[in-house]
């Protein structure tokens, strides 16, 4: 069976757990090959390269961005990731190789990026594109190092193994990604061989333009599109849980075991990625099931993400939400009865290009909320030269979801459930086909909430 997987940057950093519960956990001969492996940075790197995806702290990236020496930096970032080789050592991994391999492939980013930055400084181009093509060489570090010391270790141990590197350092041709992918494996026999696949990929339309950080699910997506796999797997260090063992601890949780392709865009659009949904539609408009495993329990099934699955039970599926929302009023009293008011809103929404989350009306006010990293006074400015009065609040949003959740009581049991805590809804609402019912609350109740409907519906 033709499987697909993608494996996550805290995963790979535990390789010895990759190689053991994903690469060779009961399979060994034949039965290790027919299979492509997408990886991802080991942890840290990327952040090391661009910036800290949780604290915006700046990497390598925003030194050129400033005009700034990056030469260090990027010499500091050699210093560490020859020291992560060092730690894989044990396991096989040829450490000269490894070393040379990233110092060669670092010297020509260096190149690159140094024409980039003298193109930058003349003043006579257009800074978007540059700075993205910078992203672009600097995400593609991370990829290519942690593919070539799989590849390596892999190799080492007798195994048929093939590195995939799909960052086009060496290759000018102008490929599309899909055309990269394509004809990197045109020429493999892929029932005689593993083959690891770097996380990036290069291609003429720039794949971080559209997805950023996501890329790597982009690039799993897009193999596992031309290849159709009987099955796309995707390894992480924690299950795709009812609830979050972080918040409600692990035993008062666990894995979701089925849900659809439809409930993974709603875990999506509160930042709960299954899968980035964009990276999701291809294998679900192909009928290509997905998996979502844990590295660290082998054993287990994970849950299994499809396009037709509803669930036999009337059931909640997940309890999820984010506590990083704001939400926007807009009150003016000439709005009941006028036609166009929410289309006047949305458009400005639209030329400053912020997506909402959650909408609710009333005769004379509307009420929108972003996520908090979207916000800009810009925005605010142009709603208040509109309209008559605009509130901005910071909320937290709390969501139950589930294909097969439409049940009677179960508003009144999930409102019951926060009231006993002493959390005030500030809204509520759901779709017609209710597989995502949303609560607004303060930031501050936003645990105790996901802990209350756990607890009452879990």
């Amino acid at each position: 069976m033709l499987t697909v997987e993608k494996i996550g940057g805290t995963s790979m950093s535990a390789l010895e757990q990759v190689i053991n519960n994903i690469v060779l956990y009961e399979r060994t001969g034949k039965q290790l090959y027919n299979r492509v492996f997408v990886v991802s940075a080991f942890s840290g790197v990327t952040n090391m390269l661009l910036e800290n995806k949780k604290t915006a702290e700046p990497g390598v990236y925003h030194r050129i961005a400033k005009h700034e020496d990056f030469h260090a930096p990027l010499q500091e970032l050699v210093v560490r990731l020859k020291a992560i080789n060092q730690q894989y050592v044990y396991l096989g991994l040829d450490l000269n190789a490894a070393d040379t391999f990233i110092e060669k492939h670092i010297q020509v980013a260096q190149t690159y990026l140094e024409n980039l930055a003298n193109i930058l400084a003349s003043g006579y181009v257009s800074r978007e594109g540059i700075l993205l093509a910078a992203r672009e060489i600097l995400a593609s570090i991370g990829e290519t190092h942690s593919a070539f010391n799989l590849t390596n270790i892999l190799q080492s141990r007798g195994i048929n193994t093939r590195l995939i590197d799909l960052s086009g350092f060496d290759d000018q041709r102008p490929f599309t990604i899909d055309q990269r992918i394509k004809e990197a494996f045109s020429t493999i026999d892929l029932e005689q061989c593993i083959c690891i696949v770097t996380g990036y990929t290069k291609g003429t339309e720039g794949i971080m333009r559209e997805f950023d950080r996501g890329y790597s699910e982009v690039t799993f997506s897009k193999i596992a599109e031309i290849l159709k796999p009987q099955e796309a797997i995707i390894h992480k260090e924690y299950h795709l849980s009812t609830a979050d063992p972080g918040i409600v601890g692990i035993e008062n949780c666990k894995p979701v075991g089925y849900t659809n392709y439809d409930i993974a865009d709603q875990l999506a659009d509160v930042g709960m990625e299954a899968i980035h949904p964009k990276a999701s539609k291809p294998l679900e408009i192909n009928g290509i099931n997905l998996r979502i495993k844990n590295t660290f329990e082998p054993a287990h099934p994970g849950t299994l993400i499809t396009r037709e699955y509803v669930s036999e039970q009337k059931r909640v599926e997940v309890i999820t939400g984010i506590d990083k929302l704001m939400l926007i009023d807009v009150y003016d009293p000439l709005m009941v009865g006028n036609v166009g008011s929410d289309l006047q809103i949305m458009q400005l929404f639209f030329q400053h290009k912020i997506s909402y989350t959650f909408k609710a009306t009333s005769a004379n006010s509307i009420s929108i909320v972003i996520w908090e990293a979207d916000f800009k006074q810009e925005l605010i400015t142009d709603l208040e030269a509109a309209f008559e009065k605009i509130t901005v609040d910071n909320v937290a949003m709390v969501c139950l979801l589930g294909s097969n959740m439409d049940q009677p009581g179960l508003l009144a049991k999930s409102a019951n459930a926060m009231a006993q805590n002493n959390i005030n809804i500030i809204s509520a609402g759901f779709a017609l086909r209710k597989v995502n019912i949303q609560f607004l609350i303060s930031r501050e109740s936003f645990k105790t909430a996901i802990i209350a409907l756990n607890e009452a519906l879990g």
